[in-house]
């Protein structure tokens, strides 16, 4: 499946004029990425994936949100956000920010 082109439009309009912002297709979808941290990603299993603090995946899983899974493996600090829960301009304007704060928090990396 490709990734849906009309969110990750809508996530490079929220991340307009963002210092460090960069595009790159990652794992069959559009990455968002902060100074060469992903923060975002329209996923290519369809909705958004969001880097958040490992710490804070747990607690966010519910409703339309459930940790990534790559080759059978669980990845920590990474979620899969359902179309549904990004819906509204609101909805992923909170996930969006979710991520691109925490990919702010890491070190930049070298180009």
């Amino acid at each position: 499946m490709a990734y849906d082109r009309e969110l990750a439009e809508r996530v490079r309009e929220l991340l307009a004029g963002e210092d460090g912002m960069t595009e790159k297709p990652m794992f069959g979808g559009l990455a968002f990425l902060v100074h060469g941290n992903m923060s975002v990603a329209a996923s290519s299993q369809g909705g958004l994936l969001v880097r958040v603090e490992p710490a804070d995946g747990d607690a966010l899983i519910g409703d339309h949100v459930h940790p990534m899974v790559m080759r059978g493996r669980e990845m920590t600090g990474w979620l899969l956000v359902d179309a549904p829960a990004v819906r509204t301009r609101r909805q992923l304007e909170q996930w969006v920010a979710r991520g691109v704060s925490y990919a702010r928090s890491l070190p930049a990396k070298a180009r």
